[in-house]
């Protein structure tokens, strides 16, 4: 119905002109932009090097490579570079584009990838018309409104969640900047403040529970919001509702870097994205001392800890959903300390599958087991998470000199007869974290599973890891004859790990899987290990600031420690 569909659109009536002069909403990756003008793309995991050659022809050799280009956020890339060999390529690559399936044929043409399309194309239109001659701006605004049409007939079409709101932000966005396009509009936002409604939940929350695409979603209802101002027409009640909710969520995610946790698929976010949505949703309300989106938050001086404190997605929203129960990620200022080794979605299937399992989360791992299963009916690259933990708690206490949160999980319950309890005390200052982590049994009917793994070990206990990945700009070391690791950031402070409990303490390889990179960042772990041999096994750990770390006040830019770009704290 999708080809149909396109193919009846090709015949429509096209649109001749702006209604107004459109403006860029998204910020591009310069870095990535550079790689496309050197011939260097990173499509699926592979590296293709095809120098003067576009970009249709370089994902031509990568499996399932056309599709993935089709949606044209390296527009967004291309425009960050902004120079006049930049402005070339994306006018080539577009007549291309408008050649090759401009009628209907190829990959793109589903409601999600035109929707993302299509805002490219509007809101980078005067970017990709500068200079250009009449018969190419002809050709632009003719398929521009082929794609517009098709969405307005196929925006049902796409899945709930991010691919709806992609699909229907561009149908408004083209509805309101092309001529001619205007009654397509008002059904796009009816609907649009439906899917606020039933997809937000009340506190700013969506089911994939993945902070990148919340800050997507935002990012999309914002423009919206502006674009419907500009037109003077009113936003639903709804949409300004989800904007609202959505807000102190993502501040509850919000590194002290500015970057958001890295959980379930998503990344930190390009640099400036997220405090520019936040300012631009016009909501100042700050998180309060609970979870949000099944996360938690402590934060003290210039350090902030962010917790995983529920259970993952389920169903078809966990189809980049991760293993990550209890996983938290530290950073201090401006510079990641501990974090999660990331999604290695960018970097092909192996990796993604690998960025998913809980050894690759900064928590920890029994046996070798995650603490969630990719389904055993996983098919066509379509992997939910099956087997997740069922029952997720947390509890949030202040003490005397900071916040504690205290977490549990039964994941291993069912295999092991264990679960898992981490507790993180953060000080007010920000100069300390110290955390324990239990594997104990909770009842009776808990025991013979524990003795069926012991015997599986020959009595041998149950070998477990706490895995403590590092971000690549931390130097370790190990230190006081083997019972420290020092972290010295690039910032000059130097930060001690400590433990109590384990029965070695080593410096072993990780990754750090970073979106716009052209291969996984090489970075390390402090990695825990021992047995359970009993009912109950504790290890403690902290996280502290050497005692003559300075507060590094020369590492902060343009704004106070502690304090968001818009201001808030």
């Amino acid at each position: 119905m999708d080809r149909l569909h396109a193919r009846l659109a090709a015949r429509a009536r096209p649109a001749t002109g702006f209604v107004s002069s459109p403006e860029p909403k998204v910020i591009g990756h310069f870095a990535r932009g550079r790689q496309f003008l050197a011939g260097n793309f990173l499509i699926h995991g592979e590296l293709v090097e095809a120098k003067g050659r576009s970009i249709w022809e370089a994902a031509d050799q990568v499996a399932h490579g056309p599709e993935l280009v089709q949606g044209f956020t390296w527009l967004d890339d291309l425009a960050a570079v902004g120079d006049a060999r930049a402005r070339a390529t994306a006018q080539g690559w577009l007549a291309e584009w408008i050649e090759r399936f401009g009628k209907g044929a190829g990959p793109g043409w589903t409601p999600d990838v035109a929707g993302r399309r299509l805002v490219r194309w509007i809101t980078h239109g005067l970017f990709l018309l500068r200079g250009q001659d009449k018969a190419a701006a002809d050709a632009y605004y003719r398929s521009a409104a082929r794609q517009t049409i098709f969405l307005s007939r196929r925006w049902r079409a796409a899945r709930p969640g991010l691919p709806r709101f992609e699909a229907l932000a561009g149908l408004i966005h083209a509805g309101l900047s092309l001529q001619g396009m205007e009654a397509r509009v008002g059904p796009a936002v009816a609907a649009l403040a439906h899917d606020c409604k039933v997809q937000i939940g009340p506190d700013g929350s969506i089911p994939s529970r993945n902070p990148e695409e919340l800050l997507h979603i935002l990012s999309l209802l914002t423009w919206v919001r502006s674009a419907l101002a500009g037109a003077d027409r009113a936003a639903p009640e709804t949409l300004l509702s989800a904007i609202a909710r959505i807000a102190p969520t993502l501040r509850a995610l919000r590194h002290a870097d500015g970057g958001l946790a890295r959980f379930h698929g998503g990344g930190r976010g390009l640099e400036g994205w997220l405090d520019q949505a936040l300012v631009a949703s016009g909501n100042r309300d700050l998180p309060e001392r609970r979870l949000y989106m099944g996360y938690g938050r402590l934060a003290g001086g210039r350090t902030t800890v962010v917790t995983d404190a529920a259970s993952p997605p389920d169903g078809m929203a966990s189809l980049d959903a991760h293993a990550a129960t209890l996983a938290f990620e530290l950073t201090s200022g401006r510079r990641p300390i501990i974090v999660n080794c990331g999604s290695g979605r960018s970097f092909g299937p192996e990796w993604r599958r690998a960025g998913r399992a809980t050894p690759s989360h900064s928590t920890l791992v029994l046996e070798g087991y995650s603490s969630s299963r990719i389904s055993q009916t996983a098919r066509d690259g379509i992997e939910p998470l099956d087997d997740t933990p069922g029952d997720v708690r947390s509890e949030f206490t202040g003490l005397s000199d900071g916040l504690r949160l205290a977490a549990a999980h039964d994941g291993y319950r069912r295999s092991h007869g264990l679960t898992h309890v981490r507790t993180l005390d953060l000080d007010h200052g920000g100069r300390g974290l110290a955390g324990e982590d239990l594997l104990t049994i909770l009842a009776d009917r808990d025991q013979p599973a524990f003795d069926a793994a012991l015997d599986r070990n020959s009595l041998q206990g149950i070998p477990w890891l706490l895995h403590f990945h590092l971000h690549p700009e931390v130097e370790a070391e190990i230190d006081l004859g083997g019972a420290a690791v020092s972290l010295t950031l690039k910032s000059g402070e130097i930060w001690v790990f400590r433990q109590d409990g384990a029965e070695t303490l080593d410096l072993k390889p990780s990754v750090y899987l970073e979106y716009g990179r052209l291969r996984p960042r090489v970075t390390q772990q402090v990695v825990l290990s021992g047995r359970a041999m009993s009912y109950s096994t504790r290890v403690r750990w902290s996280l502290a600031k050497a005692q003559d770390t300075p507060l590094a006040v020369r590492d902060l830019e343009d704004r106070l420690p502690g304090t968001f770009a818009d201001g808030t704290d």
